[in-house]
């Protein structure tokens, strides 16, 4: 009997250490930036990019024709952040920027330059903390990044003057981000929020992905992640969840999701969008994959901007 005690013990132990380092494992290639690769996240997101790469390029080239500069932001953590800016025909309206997970600013809004510069808008194109240019060593999937947007309200309240009007635009992760800061007290300046294919929070989307795509449970890896990310970057991976701060917000939020997103499911904009307390609409995209809503339907996302727009920003 001490024999088979002994041979259990040994194997659960056994068991315990091959968990843990498969959750640190997935933890570095998930929080960490040095780890965390732009192109395995195109390649779980699933969409064809290929298809739209002709747009995209016409636009980048207009794009980076414009005047534009680098803009720097120091956070109490002591974190530099770092955006791009846009400066618009008519300085009294920005719409600030937020990308997806392992992108940047100014890859994200490539092709919603044309719309928001063509209609004077002046643009701030955010690195995430962890991203692009921006310090940071763990990524905050709008966790932390939440409180930077924030600071660049404020930036852009003393670049432009107290009557401004801001929008706060995200994209994923961006979205996350901004739906998230819908939940704090924002200044007045701020009028509305355009999320495009947002996650609830990286607990759920974590989980999402480990059964869809890796056919794995979610425990124990989850709940041993979420331990290691609150002692390594701080936060609990469902400390912050978008459906729930949504029911704080204030300022109108346009939600916008593809129909075919199988990287960030439609159901979590449809949690969020019930759970909205704030003035909100909604639009679907017909066959638009992760991100892709924009490219799939412009026609109908520009509208939806205008149709939003056109009741707040003046």
């Amino acid at each position: 009997m001490k024999e088979i005690v002994i041979g259990v013990a040994a194997f659960l132990g056994v068991a315990a250490a091959a968990q843990a380092g498969e959750a640190a494992y997935f933890y570095r290639r998930t929080m960490k930036r040095n780890k965390a690769k732009v192109e395995r996240t195109m390649k779980m997101a699933g969409t064809d990019w290929n298809q739209h790469m002709p747009f995209i390029e016409e636009r980048k080239e207009k794009m980076l024709a414009q005047p534009h500069e680098d803009i720097y932001c120091q956070l109490e953590d002591g974190l530099k952040l770092h955006a791009t800016y846009f400066p618009g025909r008519e300085e009294h309206k920005v719409v600030i920027c937020f990308h997806g997970y392992t992108s940047e600013g100014m890859s994200d809004y490539i092709g919603l330059s044309g719309y928001y510069l063509n209609n004077g808008y002046s643009m701030l194109l955010v690195d995430e903390r962890a991203h692009g240019k921006s310090e940071g060593e763990y990524i905050g999937f709008g966790c932390k990044d939440r409180w930077d947007a924030l600071k660049w309200i404020e930036w852009v309240i003393q670049k432009c003057g107290q009557e401004v009007q801001i929008l706060l635009h995200g994209t994923s992760m961006g979205a996350a981000t901004v739906l998230m800061a819908s939940g704090l007290e924002l200044p007045v300046q701020v009028k509305g929020i355009v999320s495009d294919c947002a996650f609830t929070s990286p607990k759920y989307v974590f989980t999402h992905v480990l059964h869809s795509m890796y056919h794995l449970p979610a425990f124990p890896l989850i709940p041993i992640t979420d331990y290691i990310n609150k002692k390594k970057a701080g936060y609990g991976m469902d400390e912050c969840n978008a459906a729930r701060e949504v029911r704080k917000a204030k300022v109108p939020i346009l939600f916008i999701h593809g129909d075919a997103d199988t990287f960030v499911p439609c159901s979590m904009c449809e949690e969020i969008y019930e759970n909205c307390a704030a003035p909100k609409k909604k639009l679907l995209i017909k066959g638009a994959a992760h991100a892709e809503s924009y490219y799939k339907d412009r026609e109908s996302y520009e509208k939806a901007l205008n149709d939003f727009t056109g009741g707040i920003i003046k």
